[in-house]
């Protein structure tokens, strides 16, 4: 069953839909979760993109080598699952678990001001990039910042370079020189 909705709801993006896979309506799903299979504990999946969402529901999958095929309610050949490819995967914000004190969603950083020890304001929290090591924080420096940098990136390792994180005063503070 598919239907129009959310069109304006707060969604997080959780993955994509890949290529078509066989004939009858299946396609390849890459997660952005922890453990890509938990791409399937949320419910109700909203694809679309540019923020225009709609409801689908995920009848079957399964994993096909190292890459996880599902099958969408009502999509039944290979033509109209070509039509879904690129979609976002997303679910209503509502739907993400509470985390514990230290852990935090991406989508909650972006924004933040990044302040370092010596008080020095290095910028806004533009976005995040995922890599092998750890997760680091790209922030987009002030228009005025003395250093002439013009975005930093600060690996997000809190036993290292993140001192804290307050969400509610909108700031993080890091263990990171300026100049830097």
């Amino acid at each position: 069953m598919q239907k129009d909705a959310h069109k304006n709801a707060e969604a997080v993006v959780l993955g994509n839909i890949g290529a078509v896979y066989g004939i009858k309506g299946w396609v390849r799903i890459n997660a952005f979760t922890d453990e890509q299979e938990g791409i399937f504990d949320y419910r109700p999946w909203l694809i679309g993109r540019n923020g225009q969402w709609r409801e689908i529901e995920v009848s079957q999958w399964r994993w096909h080598n190292k890459d996880l095929v599902a099958k969408l309610a009502d999509i039944e050949d290979r033509d109209a699952a070509q039509q879904l490819t690129g979609l976002d995967i997303a679910v209503p914000a509502t739907e993400l678990p509470e985390l514990p004190e230290d852990e935090f969603y991406w989508r909650d950083l972006v924004g933040l001001d990044v302040v370092n020890s010596e008080n020095y304001n290095m910028g806004k929290v533009s976005h995040l990039l995922s890599t092998v090591a750890n997760d680091v924080l790209v922030v987009k420096a002030n228009s005025n910042d003395a250093f002439g940098k013009r975005e930093r990136l600060i690996p997000f390792i809190q036993s290292q370079y993140i001192v804290s994180v307050d969400e509610e005063a909108g700031r993080i503070t890091v263990d990171w020189p300026a100049d830097f």
